[in-house]
């Protein structure tokens, strides 16, 4: 249920909303032939609005992208799980050869898909889950390193969540969520939240999970260029829908929700003002990796369009990690008032190299998305500086040859990290292939959370995150 939002003018009355499930071969055909389509049952705009529709082509390949996706949704879902089974069963048993003995010998250990040693892909990627020992509270590295684990850390289960967290840093878990997508009708968005009692002052951190390389929906999510426009600008339908977004209602104030369907937005806002009662000075920080950084920087948007000036007063800051563009420049715009003028909380964005998510949806004429806030880029050899936007902001081909090159060092440099910084920065196999993917496809292993990692703790010159503070504040 939902309580009447008209008065307090949160449904968007322009829009574009693409329907993949009403979506037909002929549809698709039609889409590039038809001189009409805004009366089809796949596109849906406000009367009047047909301009609204400028790119057939774009919207082409987002319903058929999504499309296929749903197509392959349950083999792709297989195909996941036992390339997890096999990646958990491998590890639990040592490594190949000893696997082999234990077949012979009937000994072969099955790990739980449940139980805190089983790791998601992601997981296998980048094995390491504990913190930094050399990076202390204190440390100008320190959220933006406890961030950049907790952004990896969502990819798992909540076993290996609640073990990390709390037996491992040592703090205390406050809830590992499975959100409802009103739009895609099942809970796809996930993400937990806990609670660091040794800063000071002490902070909530709430970690949304990024795309699984395996799950169809997170990817429809993605690739739905449907958009939304609301006073503070035209916003990513895909994310807007992974938030919250009511069906027919947009973003009311207040929502009385289904217990069973917790919206991510309104049931983490509810969160967030228990915990914070208990002790007037706890800060929050958000983050999240690719879809999740999506997701981290539209929370604190849509709480400045709730005008929730309490909660805002409180967010230390946004830490994204590999993390598209999500609105156009009027929200660009919105947000760098909120940023500015209103609430001073830290907005980082962390790019790596060569990584292809931050440079989509295109900044161009079509698209007319917008990047804000602070951007850290980092090159291969985890240097930083701070930039307006990330080098080939619309990742064109003409750069295809130095990417190559680069793939290569990256590859080299996977064998050559355990001797330069140690045990902590061994790759695993599963990583060093997709490297050698990476040769053929420039940037498919640049968007791992691995590399996001380092460049918090390999990143230099160390007083970057000082010097990006004081950016954010203007001072």
């Amino acid at each position: 249920m939902g309580s009447d939002d008209h008065d307090h003018g949160k449904i968007s009355h322009n829009y574009m909303i693409l329907r993949p499930e009403e979506v037909s071969l002929c549809d698709l055909i039609g889409i590039l032939v038809s001189s009409d389509i805004a009366c089809k049952a796949f596109v849906k705009i406000p009367t009047g609005k047909e301009e609204n529709i400028k790119d057939r082509g774009i919207m082409f390949m987002s319903l058929l992208g999504q499309k296929l996706l749903q197509s392959f949704s349950v083999p792709m879902s297989k195909l996941g799980s036992a390339l997890e089974m096999w990646l958990n069963i491998l590890s639990s048993n040592g490594n190949l050869s000893l696997l082999l003995l234990h077949v012979l010998q009937g000994k072969v250990v099955v790990p739980e898909k449940k139980g805190d040693e089983f790791l998601s892909v992601v997981g296998h990627l980048d094995r390491r889950l504990d913190l930094d020992k050399n990076i202390k509270h204190g440390d100008c590295k320190y959220y933006a390193m406890l961030c950049a684990m907790a952004s990896k850390l969502s990819y798992e289960n909540k076993a290996v969540v609640e073990k990390t967290v709390q037996d491992s840093w040592k703090m205390e878990l406050l809830g590992y969520y499975d959100f409802w997508n009103d739009y895609q009708r099942k809970a796809t968005t996930q993400g937990f939240m806990f609670h660091d009692k040794i800063s000071d002052p002490d902070t909530i951190i709430i970690a949304f999970r990024g795309t699984e390389t395996f799950d169809a929906d997170a990817w429809c999510t993605d690739i739905d260029l449907s958009w939304y426009e609301f006073d503070m600008g035209k916003i990513h339908g895909g994310f807007m829908k992974a938030l919250g977004l009511v069906i027919n209602q947009g973003w009311p104030k207040e929502y009385e929700q289904e217990s069973k369907k917790p919206l991510a937005y309104y049931t983490l806002r509810e969160e967030l003002k228990k915990f914070l009662k208990q002790n007037s000075r706890t800060k929050f920080i958000l983050t999240g990796h690719s879809q999740g950084g999506a997701l981290a920087i539209l929370f604190p948007a849509v709480l400045a369009f709730h005008e929730e000036t309490q909660l805002l007063e409180r967010l230390e800051g946004v830490y994204t990690f590999g993390q598209p563009r999500v609105g156009d420049k009027k929200f660009k715009n919105f947000m760098e008032d909120q940023l500015d003028k209103y609430y001073n909380f830290k907005y980082l964005r962390f790019v790596y190299c060569n990584d292809l998510i931050p440079r989509l949806p295109h900044d161009d004429s079509t698209f007319l998305f917008k990047h804000f806030g602070t951007c850290l880029y980092y090159n291969s050899c985890y240097r930083g500086e701070i930039v307006e936007e990330e080098p080939d902001k619309n990742y064109i081909l003409q750069e295809m040859i130095p990417r190559i090159l680069i793939s290569w060092w990256e590859l080299l440099r996977s064998f050559m990290m355990p001797y330069m910084e140690g045990p902590d920065f061994v790759e695993t196999g599963l990583l060093k292939f997709a490297r050698f993917v990476g040769l053929v496809f420039p940037s498919f292993a640049s968007h791992s959370p691995q590399d996001y990692v380092n460049l918090t703790r390999l990143g230099f010159p160390d007083d970057i995150l000082i010097q990006a503070s004081r950016k954010v504040y203007g001072n």
